[in-house]
């Protein structure tokens, strides 16, 4: 039996405590040898709730005494570039939060730093683990809904000031909802249809919360050539009985959705109901996606499967930003 992947968690948030602990302490192979926050009391805490032995309040400490295998990145996101390319340099593969860097610059950077140490560098998108994300992308490698026309995708969220914290501010975050809920939505999107060209976004964003810098809610067309159009409508400011994630696809045989799942096909001319009924969870939705993330990455580090590409993080941030000019512009952006 291989020695377990030994794990450093960089940074103590709200991602770190309610993610990526609670599932890699529960994962067999794996061993969390530090934790490292600039706030040492709650990386204190947390390293005492979840039996980590040692804790760090810089990274180069934790690279040169605790040794790992890997780390985690769970930084704000002003710090993911400079964090994870500490971490290659030091030889320890990254799983890095969303998103990557803050500018499809600092994206590229990382993908030379990777290709330079050949570590493995993952993003860390975790929907594309969800159990019904994974039903839709079976029927449509199948190419049982045929051709994708056109997507439709939003995640509305109530989030307070206190609680996002650094995300209102633009030199912290990188851009308000539209990058924190918008950007996992559109690599979705075009993971799911794969990958088709984008062309021209058109986008607006809403008001910055107060004292903020950045906008609270925000949509976007993006048209692709020769695919699907895709639509994202996305805010920190639903009031509403519930979160909401929805993903909607329409093909030229047939339909397929997220929150909550449903797929349908034409036949014989009518619209027929084929949704698997073993794709629904028993367990949250959330939890199930950072185990397969988690357990996806593992394997990579294991060398047991292909570590997934970082191409597509560059050209995704590079939509991000066309959106973000689009909305600042007031105009349709080429791309």
């Amino acid at each position: 039996m291989s020695e377990p992947v030994r794990f450093g968690i960089i940074g103590a948030g709200a991602i770190a405590q309610v993610a990526h602990l609670p599932v890699l302490s529960k994962m067999e192979h794996v061993e969390i040898v530090a934790l490292c926050d600039t706030d040492a009391p709650k990386a204190q805490a947390l390293a005492t709730r979840f039996g980590v032995a040692d804790v760090y309040d810089d990274i180069v400490d934790l690279f040169r005494e605790a040794r790992p295998d890997a780390v985690v990145i769970c930084t704000p996101n002003h710090l993911h570039e400079v964090h994870s390319t500490t971490a290659l340099s030091a030889g320890v593969h990254v799983l890095c939060e969303r998103p990557l860097a803050m500018t499809s610059a600092g994206v590229e950077k990382l993908v030379a730093a990777r290709k330079r140490t050949d570590r493995i560098l993952m993003a860390g998108m975790n929907h594309r683990f969800r159990s019904d994300v994974r039903a839709v992308r079976e029927f449509l490698r199948g190419d049982e809904l045929g051709e994708v026309r056109s997507i439709r995708c939003g995640w509305y969220t109530y989030q307070p000031r206190h609680v996002l914290g650094w995300r209102i501010y633009g030199p912290q975050s990188g851009g308000g909802a539209m990058r924190d809920l918008g950007l996992p939505l559109i690599d979705l999107a075009l993971w799911l249809s794969d990958y088709p060209k984008p062309v021209a976004v058109s986008a607006l964003l809403g008001p910055a919360k107060t004292n903020g810098d950045v906008e609270q809610d925000g949509c976007a067309l993006i048209r692709c050539e020769d695919g699907p159009s895709i639509f994202v409508d996305v805010s920190w400011n639903h009031a509403g009985d519930r979160e909401m994630l929805w993903l909607n696809l329409v093909g030229s045989h047939g339909s397929a959705g997220i929150g909550p799942l449903r797929v349908f096909k034409e036949i014989n001319g009518k619209p027929v109901n084929v949704t698997h009924t073993g794709a629904a969870e028993r367990e949250n939705t959330f939890t199930v996606s950072y185990r397969g993330e988690l357990a996806h990455f593992v394997a990579a580090v294991n060398g047991e499967v292909e570590p997934t590409g970082l191409e597509d993080q560059i050209e995704l941030h590079r939509l991000v930003e066309a959106i973000q000019r689009s909305a600042a512009e007031g105009r349709e952006v080429t791309l």
